[in-house]
């Protein structure tokens, strides 16, 4: 079948669906140059194929691109249709990575009228990482080179982008109460993430009738469209949502193939990692009050006064952070960034002063009479100071980074846009834990190619099967630093992680550190006694339950209150908890909206983890997971950090803007998130007495990143010699290495006695992109998040312990708090400590990868 052809027809099939034809793969475009160069009669489609069809940065593509041009530029390739100035401007929009290499080569050529057009072309290029000493060392003797540099020191680029316009003729787009990020980016339509066209079909579906035909109607009256919601943006940190909205409110980007910038997003309350997420992808986000505007409004912003106007009502708003309008202009925040760096270094490399062309970020007064927390101690170390303080810019240094696989594809399109052949940070590490059980066909391709994209970047790769990224992740990383990663639960137990979408990861990933407007702190003090058959999920659940109690948190999403929002929630008052045990808190503050975590423990149980993953690595190393380089030395630096073993600690004088403090005497039964809003909590006593809430259970699920082995010993213990349960029970380990030992142990005969589905360890359910419940079934689960249809369509979900959810797969109901207390307490009298031990692999002697440590 001719290229033709083939391209024709899936063109058209996509056309059907109202969306463009992927980008050319490396194989088409090898197709495309050679019919070029063979003087094909269709030349002219085919040019405009090679320069609007093809994928920017280090793509497979781009480099078959980028060689054909320079075989015309620079090494005598006569083709009819492309003359040397067509093969630069082909070049220009390219953004980095391989085009970078050939311009420069182009700065040499004895043709100055080819010298010249490359110098015109790369002064608007910015991802030229090293490549930038080439063109440095070059301008000593090449006045077009030189030029150049002086064109990056002035920020050219920059300047010649339109600026943020002073008024904006927009039209409303109203999504009222709360969009989540699963509304825009649907976790059944995970395996389409990448492909930004065809996932934004799926946008709002589940939410809001005829949204995408309305949003088409709304374009129509020639206003930018302005997405407004009460409460937009929260649950995952998914750039796939903010893609979708660019895509259908957007504008296109000059040589980048199925992909857009812009957009205007309007919340009462928008959640900060979505954005920051807008503001990495050049959208404009703003909070303002959106009580009074509705479906189909013509309203005019100002963005610089601050103020949208409805017929001649105003409502005000504050455009923060004081850069966005730089971001904007720039076409996102990362471009800022890489941009200004570039900036400097050109100035330095001429000898010039300090740039006065970006907008600088306000910093804020700093007070030799107040503290620092704990949070505020980790970021400064990461910035190489003492501390900083609530509401400075900052560029910490990510040493550990995560992706995990619904976001890996996009994570992995960023990377290849920011021009990268390398990691520079420290510690990178991909999962598959959100496709391994079930695998598409798109999944199964993935597994095969993403692992060596990452690992030949000095990334580590896991294995469809091992489990859940948060619980590895965790293990690698290093006490008292600073990461990030491509999902909202990346929320480390020791150090801190600010969780990010996948344009900002790549960029950590790449350049080893990360923009941090620092947020303020919320201490939640814990004091007192656990009670009897009282949790640890049961104090997550605690956390919510408490704001609610001070008018700190409202569950109604109109004029919503959230305390946590934005801001670092800090935990003390349990700081002899395992790790382990203290990610389940962690974890917990993606769901109070928290910028992050951080959790303040003795150095003892840190001690005893850090020991236990020196010998995991080892393990990994002789598995023959790679990049064996890149284990190692996170290994040495365990190693280093163990021959001092301190931890940071807040000072006494630390401010907060708000302290929660909680008496764990007085919380003497189960608390639970309930259907369907993980705000939404109430001990099981008030539950059973609202007639609004369901009583019976259909199915449990205990799974997820926020279990850990103590909570499948749990299960078995209180499930043991009662027979099958009348619900359909899920059991899902979150790493091969407890399932592993469970089995050792005896407990998945437990499982099977009781009929349990078992799968490969993973994220199964909790995220709802492959298995799923019943319709309209009640759940109770051990996961993260209850959104609506999440976890099955129509589906009315509890959220609790593991020690309940075995309760309530044995009686197919919540059980009263006397059943609970009677039949928790009882099973497990006797076996808490056995019940609740945690994976130590340096208790055993020659571990291996997969083996209990019976």
């Amino acid at each position: 079948m001719s290229f033709f052809t083939e391209y024709e027809k899936h063109a058209k099939e996509r056309t059907a669906l109202g969306i463009p034809p992927l980008p050319l793969n490396a194989d088409q475009t090898e197709q495309v140059c050679k019919l070029l160069k063979n003087g094909d009669s269709r030349s002219d489609e085919l040019v405009n194929l090679l320069e609007t069809r093809v994928n920017p940065g280090v793509d497979d593509a781009a480099k078959v691109k980028a060689e054909f041009l320079n075989e015309i530029l620079n090494h005598g390739l006569k083709v009819e249709s492309i003359s040397k100035e067509k093969a630069i401007s082909m070049l220009k929009t390219m953004l980095g990575g391989y085009n970078v290499i050939v311009l420069i080569a182009c700065l040499k050529s004895s043709d100055e009228s080819v010298a010249k057009e490359a110098s015109e072309a790369l002064k608007d290029i910015i991802f030229v990482h090293d490549y930038f000493n080439d063109v440095a060392e070059l301008s000593k003797t090449n006045k077009f080179a030189l030029d150049v540099l002086n064109s990056w020191a002035k920020a050219e680029w920059f300047i010649k982008k339109p600026a943020i316009k002073e008024k904006i003729e927009a039209v409303v787009f109203k999504v009222p109460g709360e969009t989540n990020t699963d509304d825009l980016s649907p976790a059944s339509e995970a395996f389409s993430r990448s492909d930004i066209p065809l996932h934004a079909l799926a946008m709002l579906g589940k939410r809001q009738e005829n949204a995408l035909a309305d949003i088409q109607r709304l374009r129509k009256t020639g206003k930018s469209v302005a997405y407004v919601g009460d409460v937009v943006g929260t649950g995952s940190s998914r750039k796939s949502g903010i893609n979708s909205i660019q895509w259908h409110m957007g504008e296109e980007i000059d040589g980048v193939p199925n992909k857009k910038t812009g957009g205007i997003i309007i919340g009462s309350t928008i959640a900060p990692i979505f954005f920051n997420t807008a503001e990495d992808s050049g959208a404009l986000p703003i909070i303002a009050n959106v009580d009074g505007l509705e479906m189909g409004d013509e309203i005019e912003i100002y963005p610089y006064k601050g103020e949208i106007v409805k017929n001649g009502k105003v409502i005000s708003f504050s455009l923060t952070p004081n850069t966005i309008s730089d971001e904007v202009r720039a076409g996102g925040r990362i471009p800022l960034i890489i941009g200004r760096s570039l900036a400097q270094k050109a100035r330095e490399a001429l000898n010039l002063g300090a740039e006065d062309i970006f907008t600088k970020p306000e910093q804020p007064a700093s007070s030799a009479n107040e503290g620092y927390t704990l949070a505020q101690k980790m970021v400064g170390r990461a910035c190489g100071v003492g501390g900083v303080r609530a509401g400075m810019y900052v560029e910490p240094i990510t040493l550990t980074v995560g992706s995990q696989d619904t976001t890996g594809p996009m994570t992995r399109d960023e990377i290849k846009e920011l021009a990268s052949l390398g990691f520079g940070a420290d510690f990178v590490l991909q999962s598959f834990c959100h496709t391994a059980a079930y695998p598409k066909p798109s999944d199964a391709i993935l597994h095969k190619t993403l692992p060596n994209f990452m690992s030949s970047r000095g990334g580590v790769a896991l294995r469809p099967g091992d489990g859940v990224i948060h619980s590895w992740l965790n293990r690698m990383v290093l006490p008292d630093t600073v990461g990030t990663g491509g999902d909202s639960h990346t929320r480390f137990p020791i150090g801190i992680s600010f969780p990010a979408g996948s344009g900002l990861v790549a960029f950590a990933a790449v350049l080893g550190a990360m923009p941090l407007n620092m947020p303020e702190s919320i201490l939640v003090r814990f004091k007192g006694q656990m009670q009897p058959g009282i949790t640890l999920r049961d104090l997550v659940n605690a956390i919510p339950y408490y704001a609610i109690k001070m008018g700190l948190l409202t569950v109604e999403k109109k004029n919503k209150k959230n305390i946590f929002a934005g801001k670092v929630l800090e935990i003390e008052g349990l700081s002899d908890l395992k790790v382990e045990q203290a990610f389940e808190l962690s974890d917990a503050s993606a769901e109070r909206s928290a910028a992050a975590c951080a959790v303040a423990l003795n150095k003892e149980p840190v001690i005893e983890y850090i020991k236990s993953n020196i010998v995991l690595i080892d393990a990994m190393v002789k598995d023959g997971y790679e990049c064996s380089k890149t284990l190692l030395r996170r290994k040495e630096k365990m190693e280093k950090w163990l021959e001092n073993p301190t931890l940071l600690k807040a000072d006494k004088n630390a401010k907060y803007s708000q302290i929660i403090e909680i008496d764990m005497n007085e919380i003497k039964e189960p608390i639970l998130a309930c259907p369907n809003d993980p705000d939404d909590v109430a001990t099981l006593s008030e539950i059973l007495a609202d007639s609004n809430r369901p009583k019976n259970i259909d199915e449990v699920f205990v799974g997820s990143c926020m279990t850990n082995i103590g909570h499948y010993r749990a299960l078995g213990e209180v499930l043991k010699g009662e027979g099958q349960v009348p619900v359909r029970l899920w059991v899902v380990p979150p790493t091969k290495m407890d399932e592993a030992q469970l089995r050792d142990e005896g407990y998945y005969a437990l499982f099977g006695a009781a009929g349990a589905r078992t799968e490969v360890p993973g994220c199964s359910l909790c995220m709802g992109n492959q298995a799923r419940v019943a319709d309209n079934a009640v759940v109770f689960s051990t996961s993260t998040r209850n959104f609506d249809n999440r976890m099955g369509m129509g589906a009315k979900v509890y959220l609790g312990s593991a020690e309940l959810a075995a309760v309530c797969a044995m009686l197919g109901r919540l059980p009263s708090v006397e059943e609970y207390l009677q039949i928790v307490p009882k099973k497990l009298a006797g076996k808490e400590e056995a019940v609740y031990k945690y994976l130590n692999f340096d208790k055993i002697k020659g571990y291996k990868l997969g083996s209990g440590l019976v």
